[in-house]
């Protein structure tokens, strides 16, 4: 059973993390923001220390599962830390509830291990790259409530409870902006660093991973440009900024979605 490659301490860590999660997607708006971020921050870290294991064990481990419980946890950390900023930036329901999901994923596909690092540029790729991931995550969250909050606006509905609508749009472009400088690095380190870092594997460096990675790239940076020269805004960028975070999406995660889970049943 692949639960039982993780210790029972990491299964306790990721279920009470899951509970927790769970709990604030369900019954937050019950809840008084004190004993909100409370449960919210214990959470949070419990999903941190369960991660922990795989990224130091011996050997160590690392997949899409993992890759995309920690992207979930970076997005909700920037949730968080806008949540301190202001009170109008509340953490959305269905981020929780997707770190419900995400924190309990890397229990059943915990990765492939990595008895020896070749290189440690490695580690360097992974975390930017990573990094990236989490940006572009707090990007398509932010975009996801600038469409709910035009949708709103054009329904009439003025209540001012939320995040006016131009915050939004300028949080959204910080995150991509900021993601796509991180997004830059690490495939340069990777680049640049390729023969140190994938050893023999150099010749098939143009595969599926590194064409929608670098499809994500240049969809970013249409979009940033669109922005500059064109005024792109609202729905038309949210559009291109969901395209380009599908090719991201589909580059390290999809790619390591099929090397651990589909071809070995195949």
């Amino acid at each position: 059973m692949i639960l039982a490659l993780s210790p029972a301490w990491v299964i306790a860590l990721a279920a009470a993390s899951a509970l927790g999660y769970a709990l604030l997607a369900g019954w937050r708006s019950r809840m008084g923001r004190r004993s909100s971020m409370g449960l919210f921050f214990l959470a949070w870290l419990l999903h941190a220390l369960s991660l922990t294991e795989g990224l130091f064990g011996e050997p160590p481990r690392f997949g899409f599962a993992p890759a995309l419980s920690m992207t979930v946890w970076l997005v909700l950390t920037v949730v968080a830390i806008e949540n301190q900023l202001s009170t109008r930036l509340n953490t959305r329901g269905y981020l929780v509830g997707l770190g419900a999901v995400a924190v309990l994923l890397p229990l059943a596909f915990p990765g492939l291990t990595y008895p020896t690092i070749a290189s440690p540029w490695l580690p360097l790729h992974w975390a930017l790259g990573i990094a990236s991931y989490g940006l572009f995550g707090a990007a398509v969250a932010h975009g996801y409530g600038m469409s709910l909050a035009e949708k709103r606006l054009r329904a009439g509905d003025d209540r001012g409870d939320g995040v006016p609508l131009l915050t939004l749009e300028r949080l959204t472009f910080r995150f991509v902006e900021a993601g796509f400088v991180l997004l830059t690095a690490s495939l340069l380190a990777g680049w640049y660093f390729a023969e140190t870092v994938y050893g023999p594997q150099l010749r098939s460096m143009w595969n599926h991973k590194t064409i929608f990675s670098m499809l994500a790239w240049l969809t970013f940076a249409g979009l940033l440009i669109g922005r500059l020269q064109q005024g792109w805004r609202g729905p038309q960028a949210v559009r291109v900024l969901y395209l380009g975070a599908g090719f991201l999406l589909l580059s390290y995660l999809g790619s390591r979605f099929v090397l651990e889970v589909i071809l070995p049943r195949a």
